[in-house]
């Protein structure tokens, strides 16, 4: 268990305390919860930078590193569906790719093949973070010029989610197999 993979597991137990700051209701809980959601996000891109320069990339974190950021942003969405800052609908959309991707990743990982996180997979990730921060914070600044950032934000992200999906298995497309003109 090396330090980058201590910082992912971190960032998953975060999670719960997120939800936790974001459900019970006392004074700035809401701050508290935003405050937390984006420490655990920045720790997405140290335990990879950490990984990386100690040349001590594993099979978990190749595994975790990923699944937690898409616990921590599929958790952040969903409790703001029921608070009713976000559209079932986009929420569908973002959680529905991240099975997509996942699945297709593991008929990779059957082939021998690890698909790595392209240049759209991490812009997703970024534009997602920005749109929850900037929904759990009821637009802060952007409230006092009548700008929806908040929305355009999340509407953002979505774009992004639905372009990387595209992406990754437009460019990782000989992973299917076809015989006989079916998808094997």
């Amino acid at each position: 268990m090396n330090l980058a993979n201590k910082i992912t597991i971190i960032r998953v137990l975060l999670i719960p305390i997120f939800i936790a700051l974001l459900i019970i209701p006392f004074p700035y809980h809401i701050y508290a919860a935003a405050f937390v959601f984006l420490l655990a996000a920045s720790t997405d891109s140290l335990d990879g930078h950490i990984a990386r320069k100690r040349n001590e990339v594993t099979n978990f974190g190749k595994f975790m590193d990923p699944l937690a950021d898409k616990l921590l942003v599929a958790s952040a969405l969903i409790i703001l569906v029921e608070m009713g800052k976000v559209s079932a609908i986009a929420v569908i959309i973002v959680i529905s790719r991240e099975f997509i991707i996942t699945g297709f990743r593991l008929l990779a990982i059957t082939e021998g093949k690890v698909i790595a996180a392209s240049v759209w997979g991490k812009l997703k990730t970024v534009t997602q973070i920005i749109a929850v921060m900037a929904l759990l914070l009821d637009n802060f600044p952007f409230r006092y010029l009548s700008i929806p950032f908040d929305q355009i934000a999340l509407y953002v992200s979505v774009l992004i989610t639905i372009i990387s999906g595209v992406d990754y298995i437009y460019k990782n497309r000989g992973i299917f197999k076809w015989k006989d003109g079916k998808l094997k």
